[in-house]
Order: structure tokens, then C-alpha cells, then sequence
């Protein structure tokens, strides 16, 4: 992994080889919640340590003032289920100070289009259901939807969608619409940073007949013709305001790309970190949640 141009060179981002570190010379620059660790996110990385190891090395840097001691940069639950395994050491890639590498970006759980696409991948190349069911910590049947994830949505909705984290169920409602009326939910689901399963079955009830795939109206249970109608004008009514407030608000939003921009390119800096874990551990622990929360589309 490259990091950028110096002197018409490339930047080398890691040490050229890995290292077998003691969990315990590792300091982590932010800590794993309890809730956290009650997650089926967590669940699922503990269920894969334990079939197929780890495969991907966490990532730290040197401490400047102790050899022994490196910062944790990524694999920070990793780490925590390793450590609650009773494992003493594991593998690591070492940055090098000045790499510009987004550690926060490394730390964002996958999406869920991504997912589809390893578990799909994995599939291709023999991987049996069974033994993804137990990496993942699902059943089988879960591997099955997983794996038919994007059967009947478009590839422009796949794009859309391609980095956020929408439920198995979101796309189950989308299947009911014809391609354009996809894209069109999608974008509003984007603009209200709403994908539950609900808002979704919301905006198939609130769609025409002639949108929808089988021309067929859906009339979700204990909803009379007229609340069907109500919702219907009331999407419509919330597809004008939200162009309204894209248009009134886009300077707005660039100023906000512009600065999230400006933090990532500080966390991607290893010395920065490594000064403001130090030295202002609140202020890093601030700056994370800003880059990590307003990810890039």
C-alpha cells in the first residue's frame, strides 16, 4: 500500500514486512463500548476469528518515546476479542510516521452491498454456506438472502446504495418497483439518511401503480384506500420540500466536505495522531467521530 509522491518517488506506507506483536505493547487510540461488544457486528468478527483466524494484520505505529510500545491504529475490536480469547500476541503491519493513510476509514463496519460481494466472491471461489454461516455468525438461510441480495434491483440503485447500511428487508420492498421508481426511493432514503424497512415499505405504499413492477397497489395492513391516498400526496409533498433544501442548503453542504475533508486528511497523518493521542486524546476522540460519521458517498 502506497501512501503519496515525494521527490517523484512513492511513499511507502507500512514496513516491509509484518510483525508478531504482545496484545498487551499495544495501546488502543479509542476504546470498544459495551455496547459494542453486544452487537451482531462483534458477534460476527469473534464467530470468523474463531473459524478462520485473522486475516487482515492490525495496523499501529511506533511510539516515539518507547521502543516496546506501538499506538493501535486499526483493529481495535479485533484486538478487544483477541484479548477476551486469552491470546497473548497477533500479527501487525507497522506505519510509517508520515504515511497519509485514513485509519478511520479502515474502521467503518462493511456495508451492506459489500458484504453481499464477499460473501458472493467467497461462494465463487468454493467456500461452502455452511462454513461462511459460521464465520459470519448466521444461519444458513441468512447466507442464502445474503447471497441473492441484489436479485431485481438496478444497477443504479446498487451504486446509490453501494456504501450505506440498508437492511436485508429495505431491498425486499425495493424489488416491488419498477428500475426508475427504485432509483427515486434510493435518493430519497440518501437524502433523509433513512433506510429502515419500514420507511421503505412507506414509500412502496405511497407509489402508483403504474411504478410499481407488478402494477399492483400494496396496501400495507390496517391502512384504509384513503391514508393510502394521504401518504401518497404527503411523499409527494416531502420529494418538493427535500429539493427545496438541497437547492437552499448546497453551499452549506460543500463547507461541510470541505472540513470533513480537512479532519480526514489530519487523521490520516500518523505523527498527528500520535501527538494527539498524547496530548489531547479528547480532541482525537472528536475528530474520529466526525470523520467516521459523515463517511464519503
Amino acid at each position: 500500500m502506497s501512501g503519496g509522491r515525494r521527490g517523484g518517488r512513492v511513499a511507502i506506507g507500512f514496513e516491509e514486512t509484518s510483525v508478531r506483536l504482545p496484545l498487551k505493547a499495544l495501546t488502543p487510540l479509542r476504546t470498544v463500548s459495551p455496547l459494542t461488544r453486544q452487537s451482531q457486528k462483534y458477534a460476527q468478527i469473534a464467530a470468523s476469528i474463531a473459524e478462520v483466524g485473522i486475516i487482515e494484520p492490525l495496523v499501529v505505529a511506533r511510539d516515539a518515546q518507547d521502543a516496546a510500545s506501538y499506538h493501535l491504529l486499526d483493529g481495535h475490536i479485533r484486538a478487544d476479542i483477541l484479548k477476551d480469547r486469552g491470546d497473548t500476541d497477533v500479527v501487525c503491519l507497522i506505519a510509517v510516521d508520515d504515511e497519509a493513510y485514513t485509519y478511520n476509514k479502515r474502521i467503518s463496519r462493511m456495508a451492506t452491498i459489500q458484504e453481499h460481494k464477499m460473501v458472493l466472491n467467497a461462494i465463487n471461489k468454493g467456500v461452502p454456506e455452511e462454513r461462511l454461516a459460521r464465520a459470519l455468525h448466521v444461519n444458513i438461510a441468512q447466507i442464502r438472502t445474503k447471497r441473492n441480495l441484489l436479485a431485481g434491483i438496478c444497477p443504479e440503485v446498487v451504486t446509490l446504495l453501494r456504501d450505506k447500511h440498508v437492511p436485508v428487508g429495505t431491498f425486499t420492498e425495493l424489488r416491488f418497483l419498477k428500475p426508475v421508481r427504485q432509483v427515486e426511493v434510493a435518493q430519497a432514503m440518501i437524502t433523509m439518511n433513512r433506510y429502515s424497512k419500514g420507511y421503505a415499505k412507506s414509500l412502496v405504499a405511497a407509489t402508483p401503480a403504474d411504478q410499481l413492477a407488478d402494477g399492483k397497489r400494496r396496501r400495507p395492513r390496517g391502512l384504509s384506500a384513503d391514508q393510502i391516498h394521504t401518504m401518497q400526496r404527503e411523499s409527494e409533498n416531502l420529494d418538493r420540500e427535500v429539493k427545496r433544501i438541497e437547492r437552499d442548503y448546497g453551499v452549506d453542504h460543500l463547507d461541510l466536505v470541505l472540513a470533513v475533508g480537512y479532519v480526514r486528511r489530519l487523521l490520516g497523518n500518523a505523527a498527528t495522531i500520535g501527538h494527539l493521542a498524547r496530548h489531547h486524546a479528547e480532541i482525537l476522540a472528536e475528530f474520529q467521530k466526525i470523520a467516521e460519521f459523515h463517511q464519503p458517498v
